[in-house]
């Protein structure tokens, strides 16, 4: 039987499948001198198996610059650091995204979602085909219901970045050859088609984690239904009058509250991404999650696409600390500056109330490599090992207790003494200083550039045996936190205004400070490393104490893992004298009485929460503290027809952008591979007529 290789347009349709059908992470191991062929699809049990291998297609999101390039760049959250990587999603210079012949080697193409899409998309059509061979109803209808929902997500994806795609809905037999006469669907008729898939997938699949954690469940499929009955009737679709609102919106908001019901939130946010210990640790079964790309350290399932995402957020601390943290696997991320927030993200959150805020972002470097401290500070300022070595200070913007010329980098004199240690911090800087956004003017190179930045931890990973190794944990895409604002927004759609808030509120109870609660611990995933075998291990940067005597990786670790943040510093409240912290308080009362930094970035905007275009652009300031870096801010921003808007007002990098981009362009060589019905090449007009407009 020949091997399984399908092709679409020119493009190679192979799956890159496990073939295994144990339990737990187990599912996800191969044996890697596997070879994946038709002849596994020809019994019940092997049809099982590829059923399994279809979650590896998700790995293939997080593997390179395209996690963050095609769901994050140009938006309003990030803007970038001094790397020019991915420019071209940054500032829509079209001519960047054909990286042919560009010096930004790395540069994601436009084609390689689509393509990877369909290489999901094929597996699942010949899946759909052999499913019947299953005996076991309950196997066979959970296979088929796996297929069906990884089927409706990738189109979903197509649909959210290209809108038009041709539907291909059964294998392909090229044995009479390659098929290149592909005809685009229209965007309305490709959603049609992820609803109905997840349609299928909500029927079918199981309501229990029948393989283990990670498993696609009923309530992943309705998530995902939810989401694509909103968008149907969301501004991008101009035609969805064809649909009654009302029908969508309620039976949106009903699978959303069977996802609520059934699944539940976390009570802690820091137990869906700090608290992350090591691979397959107990955070990743957390019941709040719907869907994640599943990783984990077994080389044999590590394939081409590994988890790359611990790259992308964090500043380049190796190069403008002046020596004192150095880079290594002891502190849980790369530095290689793609992901910058942008001054709206920061000043999106409650700095006083909202945990989020401190459960996100990495304010505090421990010093772990000894530098002779300058001669113009004090030799009783002097810091040492363990001490602070960057310091971030979120402050809000009528913080009037810091001035522009008490900060810098190490290299650069400044003056600035912790109150709290009574220390010198070598790199220390605050949002704003005398009343001005300044974060972005303390790097290396010239604001839109800056390298000195505070990063958010969601991807931090101490586990990594290489400072340059792959992550091991899993990359959560969807869960129940987003399904509250999926449902606050189809409320709000629907009329709902006061349910909409209810809602909006419960999941910011979530995010208030509990009584008790220490407003100033820190943790991220930088942790694992406590139990890492390369923990004796000396330093391959070299790291030294004053004495010379070079430090292992568990001393880097114990010295740059400080696990206090500068909450207090930042906001200016006063530490409560016997230490136990009041509860807070982040409730909204009504629509005109919404947080101040809110009516801040509406009044930006020009709306207010009267109107609907005003309250969805809170609910997308809400996306921002709940969701920030969870890989669809791009898709949601289209989808809603504010990218543009929020883009052009909120990040400096988006110097090129116009109307068209609120679309992808159909990637030109799959155009080039199209034929017509004579199975002649398309003409150079044929092929422009099918482009997306202004490409």
């Amino acid at each position: 039987m020949k091997n399984m290789n399908k092709i679409l347009s020119g493009v190679l349709i192979s799956s890159l499948l496990l073939g295994t059908t144990s339990c737990g992470d187990a599912f996800l191991e191969e044996n890697a001198s596997h070879t994946t062929t038709d002849a596994l699809l020809e019994t019940g049990s092997g049809a099982l198996a590829m059923a399994a291998g279809l979650y590896g297609n998700l790995r293939w999101h997080f593997g390179y610059e395209w996690a963050y390039a095609t769901t994050l760049y140009g938006c309003d959250e990030f803007t970038m650091g001094s790397d020019e990587t991915s420019l071209g999603w940054m500032d829509y210079n079209t001519a960047e995204l054909n990286p042919v012949g560009s010096t930004r080697r790395n540069h994601p193409s436009p084609a390689d979602l689509w393509n990877e899409m369909y290489y999901g998309i094929a597996s699942c059509n010949l899946l759909l085909e052999k499913a019947p061979l299953i005996e076991n109803e309950q196997d066979r209808n959970s296979a088929m219901g796996e297929a069906y929902f990884l089927r409706g997500y990738n189109y979903y994806r197509l649909f959210c970045q290209y809108e038009r795609c041709p539907l291909q809905l059964e294998p392909i037999d090229v044995s009479a050859g390659v098929p290149r006469n592909f005809k685009l669907a229209s965007g309305e008729e490709v959603l049609n088609q992820v609803i109905d898939d997840l349609e299928h997938a909500y029927e079918l699949l199981r309501a229990d984690d029948w393989r283990g954690a990670g498993t696609w469940t009923k309530y992943t499929a309705a998530h995902f239904l939810a989401k694509a009955l909103l968008y149907r009737q969301s501004e991008r679709c101009t035609w969805k009058s064809n649909y009654p609102a009302k029908a969508d919106l309620d039976r949106a908001i009903a699978l959303c509250d069977e996802v609520i019901n059934a699944r539940g939130l976390e009570s802690d946010y820091n137990n869906l991404y700090a608290n992350w210990t090591g691979v397959d640790c107990s955070i990743e079964n957390s019941k709040e999650i719907l869907m994640a790309a599943l990783h984990n350290d077994a080389s044999t399932t590590q394939g081409r696409y590994g988890n790359r995402t611990y790259n992308y957020f964090t500043s380049q601390f190796n190069t403008y600390s002046g020596g004192w943290v150095p880079r290594g696997q002891y502190i849980g991320a790369m530095d290689f500056q793609r992901c910058r927030p942008t001054e709206y993200t920061y000043a999106s959150f409650d700095n006083v109330n909202d945990s989020r805020m401190w459960k996100t972002f990495k304010t505090v470097y421990g010093i772990c490599n000894y530098v002779e401290t300058p001669e113009y500070v004090a030799p009783e300022n002097a810091p040492a090992l363990g001490d602070q070595g960057i310091l971030f200070i979120l402050n809000k913007k009528n913080d009037t207790r810091f001035h522009k010329n008490e900060f810098g980098r190490a290299e650069v004199e400044h003056s600035f003494i912790n109150p709290e240690t009574g220390k010198w911090v070598p790199n220390v800087a605050p949002i704003y200083a005398d009343g001005e956004y300044v974060m972005n003017q303390y790097g290396n190179t010239a604001p839109n550039r800056a390298n000195m930045y505070c990063g958010i931890n969601k991807t931090e990973d101490g586990s990594r045996t290489g400072e340059k190794n792959d992550a091991h944990r899993d990359v959560i895409m969807a869960r129940v936190g987003e399904t509250y604002l999926v449902k606050a927004e189809c409320q709000v759609r629907n009329g709902d205004d006061a349910g909409a808030l209810a809602t909006i509120n419960k999941l910011r109870e979530r995010a208030e400070w509990k009584a008790g609660e220490d407003r100033e611990y820190y943790v991220d995933g930088s942790i694992a490393f406590q139990s890492n075998t390369t923990a004796s291990a000396n330093c391959v940067k070299g790291n030294k104490d004053a004495s010379g005597r070079s430090l292992t990786n568990q001393e880097a670790f114990r010295y740059s893992f400080i696990q206090k943040n500068s909450y207090v510093l930042s906001t200016g409240v006063e530490r409560p004298s016997d230490g136990n912290w009041d509860k807070s308080n982040l409730q909204i009362s009504s629509w005109n009485n919404l947080p101040e930094e809110d009516v801040a970035i509406l009044n930006t905007l020009g709306l207010n929460a009267s109107t609907l275009e005003g309250k969805i652009n809170f609910i997308l300031n809400e996306r921002t503290r709940e969701l920030l870096g969870e890989w669809d801010r791009w898709d949601e921003l289209s989808r809603t027809n504010t990218l543009i808007k929020r883009a052009k007002l909120f990040n400096p990098e988006v110097l090129y952008i116009q109307d068209y981009h609120n679309l992808r362009p159909i990637p030109q060589t799959f155009l080039d591979g199209l034929t017509d019905d004579n199975n002649e090449p398309l003409s150079d007009d044929e092929k422009k007529a099918l482009q997306n407009p202004g490409y």
